[in-house]
């Protein structure tokens, strides 16, 4: 860990100076005490710096949490190895998850599939008169977003560990709702901003003041949307499950499922005092809490097991952390560079994907060791069936 100023620490080993600068000024803000975490995938991100971890009394910065509230990974380990899979085609797996999972931005389901409809009854029920407004939040009802993937750097994975043990593997986040939900919060927070006559080097450090209709309008807006992606991520769970029974012919018997969010804000007691804690790019990693550190596609992730490292607010990185910008990756990048870093594993070969090959993020290995005082390393994962959204 690197102290860059008083207010902003560093476990980034690969940092460029344009990220540290957007994390300075973010750290900047008076409400944000007693530091900024910055955590070994940091990189320039819209709104705040992804892997970035913001303490705030009295006041949040919506786009600080960012638009995919919620966003986050789930995992679930089964009592099959690579032995049982044998010689089986895994094509036929990956075409079986495609077909279960709508992929892509704009990609939804048809119709509400009967293990959905008790989670969006405890959304309804949730949601209570706010309802009205979800529902007219988005051209697609959030009711069919429940169980799809998105794009970008969202993925399903089957994965094998280090004893050759088969995990299921999966990231995805809050999807257009969330969007909408965070983007109608942030321009509030700009017209709070211009209510007041305060002006901001950034306008997305625009903020939300506690104690405020504003502020408690998006507290119970965020807690709805980040329970929205942790079941999100749970139904394409259960169907990828049953995909992968189907295709090996007997019950999956779930030894372990992890599912945590690393795009979100919650009250917690740090250092002595009661925080908003936003963590943007980072995940929860308390002594003894399991996570899970995805690499980029065609590279290792990891099942952590938390520290409760004090200067950190107990967090650790959520992933690889960017390098290259996604069109510069497209324009840098082949589709044959691509089938080297996917030697072995069952993919849509695609030059849609060429912004997520493992060559436009920071290399994992390198992240995992700047994480060693934050987090220790319960399993490593190699993915054998990659599934992403174009």
């Amino acid at each position: 860990m690197k102290k860059i100023t008083k207010k902003l620490y560093n476990w980034a080993s690969i940092i460029d100076e344009a990220t540290r600068e957007q994390a300075e000024r973010t750290s900047k803000m008076p409400f944000v005490l007693p530091h900024l975490a910055l955590m070994p995938d940091a990189h320039m991100g819209a709104g705040a710096t992804v892997g970035s971890v913001i303490p705030t009394v009295g006041a949040i910065m919506p786009a600080a949490v960012g638009v995919d509230i919620g966003c986050g990974m789930i995992a679930v380990k089964t009592q099959f190895t690579t032995k049982d899979v044998g010689d089986k085609e895994l094509s036929v797996l990956r075409h079986s998850i495609e077909r279960s999972i709508p992929l892509s931005a704009g990609k939804f389901n048809d119709a509400l599939t009967d293990s959905v409809k008790p989670r969006i009854a405890k959304l309804e029920k949730m949601a209570g008169k706010r309802k009205s407004f979800y529902d007219g939040l988005t051209r697609t009802s959030w009711t069919l977003q429940l169980g799809t993937l998105g794009s970008g750097n969202h993925f399903i994975e089957v994965t094998v560990d280090e004893d050759e043990t088969i995990w299921l593997f999966l990231h995805s986040g809050s999807r257009g709702i969330g969007n909408s939900i965070a983007t109608h919060h942030i321009k509030i927070a700009q017209e709070c901003m211009k209510k007041w006559y305060i002006n901001l080097e950034d306008e997305d450090l625009a903020y939300l003041v506690e104690g405020t209709p504003e502020f408690d309008q998006y507290i119970f807006d965020l807690n709805w949307a980040q329970h929205f992606a942790l079941l999100n991520r749970e139904e394409m769970m259960d169907r990828v499950v049953k995909d992968f029974e189907h295709f090996i012919g007997s019950k999956v018997v779930e030894k372990e499922r992890i599912n945590c969010h690393h795009n979100f804000t919650q009250k917690e007691n740090h250092m002595g005092r009661k925080v908003w804690l936003s963590r943007k790019g980072a995940i929860q990693a308390d002594i003894g809490r399991k996570g899970l550190i995805p690499g980029s596609m065609g590279t290792a992730s990891y099942v952590v097991e938390g520290k409760g490292y004090a200067p950190s607010y107990n967090s650790a990185p959520h992933g690889a952390g960017r390098v290259w910008a996604r069109r510069a990756a497209s324009n840098h990048f082949t589709i044959e560079d691509l089938d080297k870093a996917m030697v072995g594993i069952e993919y849509n070969r695609s030059e849609a994907f060429l912004d997520e090959i493992p060559a436009a993020y920071k290399d994992i290995d390198v992240v995992i060791e700047d994480a060693k005082e934050l987090v220790k390393v319960k399993h490593t994962f190699h993915q054998i069936v990659n599934v992403k959204g174009d």
